[in-house]
């Protein structure tokens, strides 16, 4: 649905190879697309992941199954800042008695990234990162102006909002290379 109030339907769920009865949320993924998991159906019945592009195109990434897998995965996985997709099911994951389910790591080949709080602030202002490989760190800017920044964990870093900051991406470089934030911090002026 767009803010105009006109609303498109990506894609209709064909109740069969599919999957369906989507109970969970869709991901927003640093990718651009939407990825979600259909609780039954698929190839074996325990239902699948599945991605859909904004323009609709809709793929079934994985079929899901009781026996191995576990199955009726029912709530909306979330993206790790290493770029994995995690969620759980329901049932299933247990060969012996197909019960109890499981947690599980899907990779799609999503790029690592950087999260923060808070999502917004003014020149002076603590923002504290969320990530991987922090230890090293080389720099980190705010929409290309280099902050200072103090690396607290490999996980962790808090920096300070730099004069002259301007809203747009933040990047972290780290020894192993550039961490783009999934979204944009706004600077408050």
């Amino acid at each position: 649905m767009r803010p105009n109030g006109d609303f498109t339907v990506l894609h209709d769920i064909n109740g069969d190879s599919d999957g369906y009865q989507p109970f969970a949320g869709l991901v927003w993924a640093t990718d651009g697309n939407l990825y979600g998991v259909n609780s039954t159906g698929g190839s074996v019945n325990g239902g699948t992941i599945f991605r859909v592009s904004p323009e609709g195109i809709y793929s079934v990434l994985y079929d899901l199954d009781f026996s191995t897998t576990g199955g009726s995965p029912l709530v909306t996985m979330l993206q790790h800042t290493n770029g994995t997709l995690y969620g759980d099911t329901y049932g299933g994951g247990n060969p012996k008695t197909e019960c109890c389910g499981m947690f599980f790591g899907f990779g799609v080949g999503l790029k690592a990234f950087v999260s923060f709080l808070p999502f917004s602030g003014g020149v002076g202002k603590t923002v504290e990162f969320f990530g991987q490989h922090f230890k090293g760190a080389k720099s980190v800017s705010f929409n290309g102006t280099t902050a200072s920044f103090k690396v607290l964990s490999d996980t962790y870093l808090t920096a300070t909002v730099p004069d002259s900051a301007t809203t747009g991406f933040v990047t972290v470089t780290t020894a192993k290379g550039k961490l783009k934030s999934n979204k944009k911090f706004i600077v408050i002026q």
